[in-house]
Order: C-alpha cells, then structure tokens, then sequence
C-alpha cells in the first residue's frame, strides 16, 4: 500500500490505451449503427478484464482481500420489476445482486424535489447525501486465521452534478468517507478510505446522437460503476470502501433504450486509508460491454470483453494480460411464473509467467408464486475453474477481476468465483411492500482438489483432502421505515466440510449485522 499520495485526481493516459479503446468503439459503433437501421446486432463479445477478488484499491502483486464484498441488492416484488404501462417496457434480472446500480447513484436526486421554494424548477442540479453504519461480529473467521471480531463500520456519500443546463457538457462529483471503529485489527482498505473522491468526471451527452432518446456519452476522471450483472467489475455495495478507475468512457445508447455499448479504458485507483487515492500506473483495464433488450419479454443479450494489462516495467513473470469474454442472458419464460439468469465467461492470455485458460459458469432457474408475499424461490450453480496441474506452465484457476461476491457467494465472505462448485437456492419473500426476507442455503466444493480455497488460503497439492469445503445458511431482512432510512440485519452460518477438517481447524463460523442506512 502507497502512502505518498500525491494530492489530485488526475487521469493518467497512455497513446496506446487511447488506441485501444477507440478501436472497441469503433467496433461497437458500427454494431450500433446497424441495430439502428433495423438489423440484428452482432452480441459477440467486446473488451474487458480482471481481478475480482482482488479489489481495485490492492497493488496488483498482492492477493485480493478477504472482504472484497459485493452488494446485496434484495429485489422488489415481481410487480415492480415488471415494465411500466407507458414507454418501452424493460424488464431486470430478479437474481440476487444482479442489479446494477443507476447513474447517477440511486440517492441523488434532482433538487427540484426537495420541495422548498426556491428549487423549484430546477432539475439541471443533481445532488443527494447517503450515510449507512453497520455493526458486525465476525466468530471464527477463515479469512483470518479463526479470529473473533466485532467491529462498527460507517460509510458517508456525497454527490453533485450538473445536467442539461449546460449541454453537451455535465459533470459529476461523488465524496465518500468510509471509517471502522474497534476491530482488533489495523485498518484495512476494505474498510478504510477517509475523505477522498470516488467520482469526478467530465462528461460530453448528445442526446439524440442516434435517434430519439439514443444518447452519446463521452467521459473523463474517475468513474465507479457497476457493468453486466456485476461479476468482473462493481461498484461495491456491501463492502465499506468502493472499487473507482480513472480513465476514459464512450457510451452509446442507454439503459432505458433497446441497445447500448459501453467502452472504457481505465486504471484501478489504489485505495489509501489516510490520503488520496491515485491510479495505479501500471494496470489497465479495457472493455466494451453491450445490451440488446429489443426482445426483453423473453430474453435480454448482454455480451462483454474485458481486458486486464497488468505491466510491470517491461516483460517478466510478473506481467498479467488476461482476455475475459462472456455473455449474460436473462428473462421471463413466458407468464408461466419462471425466470431464468445465466452468465458463461472464458479466459485466455499470460498469468505472470504460465499460460492461462479459465472458464466460469452462473446458471439460474426462479419461480415467483402468484399468492400474497409474492414468494420467489430460486436454484442456481456457481462454476469456476480451478488449476488442476499446478507446475504445468498453464494456469486455469479463473480471475474474477474486480467483481462482487458477498450476495453471490455468501455473507460470511469466505467464497469467490475462483476454484468452486457451489449449488445454492434462495427462498425470498415480501410481507409488506416494505419489507423483504430472504432465506438462502449455499454448498461449496473445490473445483480442484489441488488448487486452493481462495479466500481462506487453504490448499492441500496432493488432492487427498477431498472437495468439499462445506454449507452456508444465510438470512437477511431489510425494513425501509420511509423513502430516507432503511434497516437492515444479517445472519450466516458457515459449516464446514471435509477437506476443511483435513486441512486443520474446522469450527462452525457465524457473521452477524446490522445496520441503517439514511438518504436525505
């Protein structure tokens, strides 16, 4: 971790970098260009890459941190995730922490809406204030070493921005404050990123570029957001710090429009626990991303390509340039009460100094009951590869680059998309339009019994301590009391398996929170 930090936020870009996402966009354009015309779009996979274990804020020789956590996003009752009666109609995934955060974030606002007087009318003015505190105990941890903690982490956001008034050009600002009191560990960057800036851009928006209401967005400085359904790259919500990049952005179309690419070239920002953040120099992350939602009453198509280049002063065994290209699909089956999410991504390129070929699947079937609370009960698999020769020169353990992983791989945080094989269900109901309960049952296996269990560090070479890590039960409820505050608490029981009793310790492991989170 760098502490020097030069004040500033500065984005630093190199000729090629600038080459390479050009090239994506020209690409994806043309793709665009013919979507427009009436065509089919090509979803062929597009630009992007890395590390998702590993948060943003980690210096790329390090191993990602144990609490890279992702977000729980509990959906709505099934009514509300269906299209509005007026304009197009676009349906999200139902699966648990797909949904992407909005742009702007979700608690801004227009401040017109404030109701006051002297606002009224202005709706070029974006701003909102969001402030969560959370209180957890932590018993038996594998991430570190079966240790007991309890801790209280609080998380303070802050956005203005500025829209329409002065088209085409807009701006946006996002401060956060992310602090932890009484853990008996040092601060961590998963927990620790005081006073700094998570966003600041400057934006071109042509509004029509490509028909009515079919924008083009050019970007520029420090971007957080959430891309696909949030596997490869996030903007973290559970986690206590946020995964930002600087960089550069072309956006053509939008989310409430049929189709929409989304190409970038950026750096992860090296979280610094006291001063502030800066990229680091020596990791670029490229992709393009798209949507076609024209058939959305059946199926959505969101085809990506990401790229991680990880260089580290000219070629040697610590170089990375790992290729990710995946398709994420979901939708309705019919009125017949079903939906379905799937996710498969292949990786190919250089693993500092071995080959690398990786592959990892998500696959789900829900069924929501059309009787009062609106029950949706839900199976899915979670695959990654694992290496299953290590010392061959080829590396197959699949990087999950920047991505989330507490909702889709539980709340103890002891699991990622790398090196498993875990079956899970979900069972979640609403009792009011105010509340939502969700009761999950995960199990976890090795995908190779010499690779490693990522998050915990465990690993047995020879293959003889058997696959199976262990069971998770998960229960979560959230209570909005109004528009502005909402409570929240979890429990996860961990318990593990055979090749975790073959390894060393194996204590049953717990995680309880609770916390309240207030938007004005």
């Amino acid at each position: 971790m760098q502490t020097d930090v030069s004040p500033g936020i500065g984005v630093t870009a190199s000729t090629s970098a600038i080459h390479k996402l050009c090239g994506v966009v020209l690409i994806s354009l043309s793709a665009a260009t013919a979507s427009v015309a009436g065509q089919v779009v090509d979803a062929s996979p597009r630009a992007t890459s890395r590390r998702s274990d590993e948060a943003a804020s980690q210096p790329a020789a390090t191993q990602s941190q144990p609490g890279d956590a992702a977000t729980l996003t509990l959906e709505p009752p099934r009514d509300a995730a269906k299209p509005a009666e007026t304009a197009r109609k676009y349906r999200t995934s139902l699966a648990v922490s797909a949904k992407r955060e909005s742009e702007p974030p979700s608690y801004v606002r227009p401040v017109s809406e404030l109701g006051l007087p002297q606002t009224q009318g202005v709706d070029w003015l974006l701003m909102g204030i969001e402030h969560r505190s959370r209180f957890e105990i932590r018993d038996d941890d594998y991430r570190n070493a079966l240790t007991r903690d309890s801790l209280f982490v609080m998380r303070s956001r802050a956005f203005v921005g500025i829209r329409d008034v002065l088209d085409p050009f807009r701006f946006g600002v996002e401060f956060q404050d992310s602090r932890e009191f009484g853990s008996q560990f040092p601060n961590s960057t998963r927990n620790v990123n005081e006073y700094d800036f998570l966003q600041a851009y400057a934006e071109l928006f042509f509004k029509d570029a490509f028909g009515k209401d079919e924008p083009l967005r050019l970007m520029a400085g420090r971007m957080a957001m959430d891309y696909v359904d949030r596997r490869l790259r996030t903007r973290n919500g559970f986690r206590n710090t946020t995964n930002a990049f600087d960089g550069f952005r072309i956006v053509a179309g939008q989310q409430k429009a049929d189709w929409e690419i989304d190409a970038f070239a950026v750096q992860p920002v090296v979280i610094d626990t006291e001063h502030l953040d800066r990229p680091d120099e020596e990791r670029w992350l490229y992709g393009v991303a798209g949507a076609w939602r024209r058939w959305n009453d059946v199926i959505t198509l969101e085809p990506y390509y990401f790229v991680l280049d990880e260089d580290f002063k000219g070629w040697n065994a610590a170089d990375i340039e790992i290729h990710a290209w995946g398709m994420h699909v979901f939708g309705p089956i019919g009125e017949s009460g079903f939906d379905y999410d799937a996710d498969v991504a292949f990786q190919y390129g250089r693993n500092r100094g071995q080959s690398h070929r990786a592959m990892a699947l998500h696959a789900e079937l829900g069924y929501t009951f059309d009787v009062d609370w609106e029950p949706r009960l839900a199976a899915w698999i979670n695959y990654a590869t694992g290496d299953r020769a290590p010392g061959d020169g080829v590396n197959e353990r699949f990087d999950s680059l920047f991505g989330s992983s507490t909702g889709f791989y539980g709340f103890n945080e002891f699991f990622t998309w790398q090196n498993t094989i875990s079956p899970s269900t979900e069972l979640r109901v609403h009792p009011t339009k105010k509340m939502i309960v969700s009761l999950f049952y995960r199990t976890y296996w090795l995908a190779s019994d010499q690779d490693a269990w990522v998050r915990a560090g465990r690993i047995d070479r020879t293959g003889h301590s058997g696959e199976f890590v262990g069971q998770e039960i998960d229960l979560i409820l959230r209570y909005d009391l109004d528009k502005h505050i909402s409570l929240e608490g979890g429990f996860g029981h961990f318990m593990p398996g055979g090749f975790v009793r073959n390894t060393g310790d194996s204590p049953d492991a717990d995680m309880f929170y609770l916390q309240t989170v207030i938007r004005l």
